[in-house]
C-alpha cells in the first residue's frame, strides 16, 4: 500500500510541476523551472511604517512604494493587505538587486524570506508585483500569460510601467521605499 501511494504521490508531483512547467517562454522553449541566481538583499534601520493594528487597517491598501535604480523608477500601489504585505513594509526602506526571469518577470530575492503564512495565493497578470514563496522573491510580471493561479504567488500590488523601464531597474542596485 505505500508503495501504492508513493506511486500516486510521485506522479501528482510530476503532473504540478509539469502544469508549472508547461509554458513556453518568449523563444518556444520549454519553461526550465530554475531558480533565478542569488540576489542581494539589504535593509535599513530607518523610520518603518506603523502596522500596528488599527494602522494597519487604515494604511496597507494604497501604500505607495517606489522602486529606483540610477536612471529610472517604478511606484507601486499596494492592493492587498496581507501578512506578505505587511512583513514586506515593515523592512523598507531596503535594496535589492532585480533581474529578468524567463521573459515573464523580473525578480529579486529577499533575505530572509517575507512572512507568507495566511496570504492568499493568486492568478497574476500583466502589471501585478508578487511574492513567490518558495523562492522568497519578488516579481514584477510583464508577461503572465502563461501563469495561472497558484497559492504560492502572492499578491501584493500593481505597477505600470513599460518592459523597457523595468529592465532599466536590472542595471544597478535598487532602493525600495515607501512613498509619502
Amino acid at each position: 500500500m505505500a508503495v501504492v501511494r508513493r506511486g500516486l504521490f510521485t506522479a501528482a508531483l510530476l503532473v504540478a510541476l509539469g502544469v508549472v512547467t508547461g509554458c513556453r517562454s518568449s523563444d518556444g522553449d520549454a519553461s526550465s523551472g530554475a531558480t533565478p541566481s542569488s540576489v542581494s538583499v539589504t535593509s535599513s534601520t530607518g523610520p518603518r511604517p506603523d502596522l500596528s493594528t488599527g494602522a494597519r487597517d487604515a494604511a496597507v491598501v494604497g501604500t505607495v512604494i517606489r522602486f529606483t535604480s540610477e536612471d529610472t523608477s517604478v511606484d507601486v500601489t499596494i492592493s492587498e493587505d496581507n501578512p506578505t504585505v505587511r512583513d514586506l513594509l515593515s523592512r523598507l526602506p531596503l535594496a535589492l538587486t532585480l533581474e529578468e526571469f524567463e521573459g515573464k518577470e523580473k525578480v529579486g530575492r529577499l533575505s530572509p524570506e517575507l512572512d507568507t503564512e495566511g496570504s492568499p495565493g493568486s492568478d497574476p497578470g500583466n502589471g501585478d508585483l508578487i511574492c513567490f514563496a518558495p523562492w522568497g522573491s519578488l516579481g514584477f510580471f510583464y508577461n503572465a500569460d502563461c501563469v495561472g493561479y497558484s497559492d504560492q504567488t502572492i499578491p501584493l500590488g500593481t505597477f505600470d510601467a513599460s518592459v523597457e523601464q523595468l529592465a532599466r531597474l536590472e542595471r544597478a542596485e535598487v532602493t525600495v521605499e515607501v512613498v509619502d
